[in-house]
């Protein structure tokens, strides 16, 4: 059978295909740790479940408006003033099958053949595979381990041109963890202004997991309202992700066009979902706040624990719950009876000998490093550094 172009420009995101590979392994009779998938250990706390039991015993089950329910636009409405002071209409709201979606909606809408979306480095592994279904060009702007992976604003300067549509970001940052400062964020923002066919979308899923208190976003610069595209969801905060919700704020005249097409593909979010949604957003953060505080001290023991591996060099994240830590040192030697020269052949051999799954740095354009989650139980992360400790030390 033979396949479209579009469809053929597509990669399977390797962070998917890593954690199958684990999988397979585990169902083979394998031992195997997964530190590779972006997902919180936390159940979806009590009160929300019991939101959404109550949805499906009062019959809340059929389907909803494309764009979400009137009450969840007003949830969003109302968290959006809450939490970062911004006047958001039901009209310049819409719910997704989760945030990724809201991203695709948005490409979709604005990005043809020819034009180019910019992207920091590392990126979330589906910003680039999205462009490129919809036929547009990815420009990478670069960033350094040494840096803490801050946005180079004079390379960002010189990526952008006439024929950039998106530029597309996400902080507190998957795959590094990495917060952007007021000041990026403000340069940022002059860049979009000065060109005014650019949207900026601002990834903010992880706004809550943030170990540094305050969430700083773009959208506190209101001179670029117009150009930009807030995108949140339910799935890390509330240990939601397998609820599907995600929601984005914009330009009426965007979210209308978004709703059209996901009026074509999905129509609107799962209902049942849609309600503990708006019981999520409206009420206590409590198991959120404890959840955080659970992944900073993981944090931390990771961050002291790898940095006791030779060759393996690791910064302090400030946000989401992974570690991004360089991996270079080990490329060009035999480790086991494995020649070990890229992110990809590291991350395989991790997962062959010591049975811990990563993934792989070249998957979110930094090929010198790995991607690995904390969002495993304490013992379980001890066990699977101990793991990599010895298997990197043959």
């Amino acid at each position: 059978m033979n396949f479209t172009d579009r469809v053929n420009r597509v990669e399977e995101s390797l962070t998917i295909g890593m954690s199958r590979k684990a999988r397979e392994l585990k169902a083979a009779g394998k031992d195997i740790i997964s530190l590779s998938l972006g997902e919180p250990d936390f159940d979806t706390p009590q009160y929300i479940k019991d939101a959404a039991i109550a949805a499906i015993n009062a019959g809340k089950t059929k389907y909803p408006p494309v764009g979400g329910l009137p009450e969840l636009k007003k949830a969003i409405c109302d968290k959006l003033k809450r939490d970062s002071n911004l006047d958001y209409s039901p009209a310049e709201v819409m719910a997704s099958t989760g945030a990724k979606q809201c991203i695709m909606n948005v490409i979709l809408s604005t990005v043809q053949s020819g034009d180019e979306v910019v992207i920091p480095l590392p990126f979330w592994v589906s910003y680039s595979e999205m462009v490129n279904f919809a036929g547009g060009k990815c420009v990478f702007v670069p960033s350094k381990f040494e840096d803490e992976f801050a946005i180079d604003i004079d390379a960002m300067k010189a990526a952008v041109n006439a024929k950039t549509k998106i530029i597309i970001f996400s902080s507190p940052s998957n795959p590094a963890g990495n917060l952007l400062s007021k000041e990026q964020l403000g340069e940022i923002a002059k860049i979009v202004k000065a060109n005014p066919q650019i949207t900026v979308i601002s990834d903010e899923i992880y706004e809550h997991i943030n170990f540094e208190g305050e969430h700083i976003s773009i959208s506190q610069f209101s001179e670029i309202r117009d150009q930009l595209v807030i995108i949140n969801g339910v799935s890390k905060a509330f240990s939601m992700t397998g609820w599907r919700l995600g929601y984005m704020a914009g330009p009426a005249a965007l979210v209308a066009t978004c709703d059209k097409l996901q009026g074509q593909f999905t129509s609107g979010a799962a209902s049942i979902s849609q309600w503990a949604a708006i019981t999520a957003l409206n009420e206590d953060m409590k198991p959120t706040h404890e959840m955080v505080a659970v992944f900073k001290h993981r944090r931390d023991l990771m961050v002291e624990w790898l940095r006791e591996i030779p060759g393996m060099e690791v910064d302090i994240p400030r946000g989401a719950f992974y570690l991004f830590p360089r991996v270079s040192s080990f490329y060009g030697k035999t480790i086991g009876g494995t020649t070990i020269d890229s992110s990809l052949d590291f991350c395989n051999y991790i997962l062959e000998e010591a049975l811990v799954a990563l993934v792989p740095g070249v998957a979110f354009g930094m090929d010198d490093h790995i991607r690995i989650s904390y969002a495993s139980s304490e013992a379980e992360l001890k066990e699977a550094v101990n793991r990599i400790k010895t298997a990197l030390s043959k």
